[in-house]
């Protein structure tokens, strides 16, 4: 695999049509090699927007998009699979194909238009397979596996396509516990690999543990970026999705995690000083 690129936003704008305000308004950050950058905010902060932006389904009102040292606007669409695949939030599987196939789709941006898979793109989709938790689904077709049963088939594509950045839009939706945690575990040891990771996700105690950059957005903006200390403040999380929570520490890990508190409670303030004053001895 060719050494990962950094994935740089400048300056980022965007506006769709016959909206009042920006979707992304001066957005900037890099998600590095070697590391799980996440982005993370509620409904409607731009999350999707950005992944669009780099899927080029939207355009730039202003700023810039570079992988390493190339505008993302200048490079071919067939060199942009091959650096990044992307697992977006939605899509419906457009014609039924047995799971092996589906997964092989991955592989066109490294074939001709014609021809048979080679020795190398068949061992690439089993191990994309294996790696994504869907061997024993191989021989299945795609219009009869349940919704989180397609997701896992789709980040097995993404990862036959065998790109130096991965790019997840909402990975674990339809996903049970056991599959969500697995499904991070799999971007962490791909992080580890060398692999460029964003991450779009709702899940932020999982984001906390798992991501060494956090970029947390507001109404299209950055509210802050850092590591999960820096972001999982409870001031700052309530004022952004506007709902009363406190941060306390997860056990497993000692991550911070969030608590949502039941709505109309006016005690967060409270609870964070109280959870604040747990001892440090208590974590593991």
């Amino acid at each position: 695999m060719a050494h990962a690129p950094t994935i740089t936003l400048t300056g980022v704008r965007v506006r769709y049509p016959q909206r009042d305000r920006d979707a992304l308004d001066a957005v900037s950050f890099a998600a590095r090699p070697g590391c799980i950058t996440a982005v993370v905010g509620p409904n409607g902060s731009g999350k999707s927007t950005i992944v669009r932006a780099l899927l080029r389904r939207v355009a730039l009102a202003e700023g810039a998009i570079r992988i390493g040292v190339d505008d993302l606007a200048a490079v071919s669409a067939r060199a942009l699979a091959q650096r990044v695949a992307v697992v977006a939030q939605r899509e419906e599987p457009l014609v039924p194909l047995p799971v092996r196939d589906a997964v092989l789709l991955g592989r066109a941006p490294h074939r001709g238009a014609f021809g048979a898979p080679s020795a190398v793109d068949r061992e690439a989709v089993e191990q994309a397979m294996t790696r994504a938790g869907v061997a024993h689904l191989a021989t299945r077709s795609t219009d009869t596996l349940s919704g989180g049963e397609w997701q896992r088939v789709r980040i097995a594509r993404a990862l036959a396509q065998a790109s130096p950045v991965l790019v997840l839009d909402e990975p674990t939706t339809f996903l049970d516990l056991a599959h969500e945690m697995a499904i991070f575990e799999l971007a962490d040891r791909l992080a580890q690999e060398g692999r460029t990771v964003l991450l779009v996700s709702h899940q932020l105690n999982l984001v906390a543990r798992f991501a060494q950059h956090i970029v947390l957005l507001h109404e299209g903006r950055v509210a802050t970026q850092g590591n999960a200390d820096a972001v999982m403040q409870g001031e700052l999380l309530e004022r952004v999705y506007d709902w009363p929570l406190v941060v306390t520490r997860d056990p497993a890990v000692g991550a911070p995690a969030l608590l949502p508190l039941r709505g109309g409670t006016t005690r967060s303030a409270t609870l964070r000083r109280d959870v604040a004053t747990v001892p440090s001895a208590d974590m593991p």
